[in-house]
C-alpha cells in the first residue's frame, strides 16, 4: 500500500535521480505512472488533492488492454484475485425481452481475460507493491525555468517549490493542472445529455454476466465485481430533478418486466444504500505535452463508459509514457513526451470516438428510435459491435505484449 508522506520528503528522496517527476494525481493513471517509473528505479513525486478516505467511486470492465501493464506492474495475481472473470453479456430492449446474448469470452480469450473489478479494488492492486504519496495536495502554479519545470505545491499547510525535469498532470476529467498548462478552448467537452445513479447491490451467482436494459428514455447496466453487483440507472438530464425513486416507479411502469436481475437491482437502489449521480461526459485536450509538461488518463482524454475502455485506455497510455521517461535523460524529456503522445494520442481518441458513438446508441429517448435500435441489435453479431476494440488489442504499441 501506499505510506501518506510529507511532500518534501517525497521531493528529498528523488534529488538524486537522473530523472525528477512530479505527478499530479494518484487515480488510475497517475498511480500506474509513478508505480512504473518506480519499478524502473525512479522515486516520483506523487501528490492527490483529495483525502485517503476519499470515495473509491464505481465498477470497471477492463479488457485485456491491461495485461502487459499489470504483468509491467508485477501485479498479475493480485489483479485476478479482487477481479471476477467476465464472459457472458446480455441486452435487454425496451419493453424488457432479452434481444440478444453474446460471449465475450468467445471474443477476447485469444488476447486474454475481460474482467469486473471495482475502482477502489484497482486502486489496491495497484498500490500493492508500496511506494509514497501526499493526499491534500494540489499544484498552484508551474513555470518553465530553463531546463525545468518550478511547481508549486499547496499542501494545506505551507506552499513548498520545488524544481522537475518532468510534471505528469493526471488530476481527471476536471483536472486544475491542465489548466495551468492550456487555454480554456483548447479543451472540449462532450456531453450525452444524460446522466446515471450508480450504486452498488448484491452479487448473485451469474458473476460472469453483464446485464444491460436498454430503454427508451432510460439505460440500466449491471456489471459484476468481487462479490457485488455494480449497477447504473441512467436517465436525461431533464429526469434528474425528479430524483432516483421516482424515475424508477417510472421506469417499473413503463417495463415492469425487465428480467429477474433488473428487477432486484431497481428494487435494491431504491432502499436507501448510497449512491451518486454521475453525468455522462467527456473531454479532449487538444495538446497532450507542452514542453517539459505531459498529460495522461482523463485529463487527455476523458471517456464516457459506453465502451468499458476508459479505465484501460489510462492504464496502456501510462505505461506508453513511463516507458518514453524511463528509457530518457533530462534532456531528453521534451522529445519523449512528444513521442508518447504520437503513440498513444490517436489510439484513445479512436477509442474515445467509439465511446461517443456508442452513446448515441444507448441514449435516446425515441420510442421509434429504440424499436428501430432493438431490431437492428437482435441481428449485429458482437463482434461488429466492438471491432474498434478488437483494433486496439491487435495493434498494440511496439512493446506490449501479450500478458500470457
Amino acid at each position: 500500500m501506499l505510506d501518506q508522506t510529507p511532500v518534501q520528503a517525497q521531493i528529498d528522496a528523488s534529488r538524486g535521480d537522473r530523472l525528477r517527476v512530479l505527478v499530479v494525481g494518484a487515480g488510475v493513471a497517475g498511480l500506474t505512472t509513478a508505480q512504473l517509473l518506480r519499478r524502473r528505479g525512479l522515486h516520483p513525486v506523487l501528490i492527490e488533492r483529495a483525502g485517503p478516505d476519499a470515495p473509491s467511486g464505481y465498477m470497471l470492465g477492463l479488457m485485456p488492454l491491461v495485461d502487459p501493464v499489470l504483468k509491467a506492474l508485477g501485479v498479475v495475481e493480485e489483479y485476478v484475485a479482487a477481479s471476477v472473470y467476465m464472459d457472458r453479456y446480455r441486452i435487454r430492449g425496451r419493453h424488457g425481452a432479452l434481444i440478444n446474448r453474446y460471449s465475450l469470452g468467445g471474443l477476447f480469450d485469444v488476447y486474454g481475460d475481460y474482467r469486473g473489478i471495482s475502482r477502489g479494488e484497482l486502486m489496491r492492486v495497484l498500490a500493492s507493491r508500496g511506494g509514497t504519496v501526499s493526499h491534500r495536495s494540489t499544484v498552484t502554479a508551474l513555470e518553465r525555468r530553463g531546463r525545468a519545470v518550478t511547481a508549486v505545491v499547496d499542501t494545506g499547510e505551507a506552499a513548498v517549490e520545488a524544481e522537475f525535469d518532468a510534471v505528469i498532470v493526471a488530476d481527471g476529467l476536471h483536472s486544475a493542472t491542465r489548466g495551468l498548462v492550456l487555454r480554456p478552448e483548447q479543451v472540449t467537452a462532450y456531453d450525452t445529455g444524460w446522466g446515471g445513479w450508480v450504486v452498488w447491490t448484491d452479487a448473485d451467482d451469474d458473476t460472469d454476466l453483464g446485464e444491460e436494459l436498454w430503454g427508451a428514455g432510460s439505460f440500466v447496466g449491471t456489471y459484476p465485481v468481487k462479490d457485488l453487483i455494480g449497477t447504473i440507472i441512467c436517465c436525461s438530464n431533464e429526469h434528474r430533478a425528479a430524483g432516483l425513486e421516482a424515475f424508477v416507479a417510472e421506469l417499473r411502469a413503463d417495463i415492469p418486466e425487465a428480467g429477474p436481475r433488473i428487477d432486484r437491482v431497481l428494487t435494491e437502489a431504491v432502499d436507501g444504500r448510497e449512491t451518486y449521480f454521475w453525468s455522462l461526459t467527456d473531454c479532449r485536450s487538444d495538446d497532450w505535452s507542452v514542453g517539459r509538461i505531459g498529460l495522461v488518463g482523463d485529463a487527455a482524454a476523458g471517456f464516457l463508459p459506453t465502451a468499458g475502455i476508459g479505465a484501460g485506455m489510462a492504464m496502456e497510455s501510462a505505461w506508453v509514457l513511463a516507458e518514453h521517461l524511463a528509457d530518457c535523460d533530462a534532456d531528453g524529456v521534451e522529445a519523449a513526451l512528444a513521442g508518447y503522445e504520437r503513440t498513444q494520442r490517436p489510439r484513445v481518441e479512436a477509442a474515445q470516438t467509439n465511446s461517443r458513438q456508442l452513446a448515441k446508441l444507448l441514449f435516446n429517448e425515441s420510442g421509434t428510435a429504440a424499436a428501430v435500435r432493438d431490431l437492428a441489435t437482435r441481428f449485429i453479431p458482437l463482434t461488429t459491435a466492438l471491432r474498434p476494440i478488437r483494433k486496439l488489442l491487435e495493434d498494440r504499441p511496439a512493446g506490449l505484449s501479450r500478458a500470457r
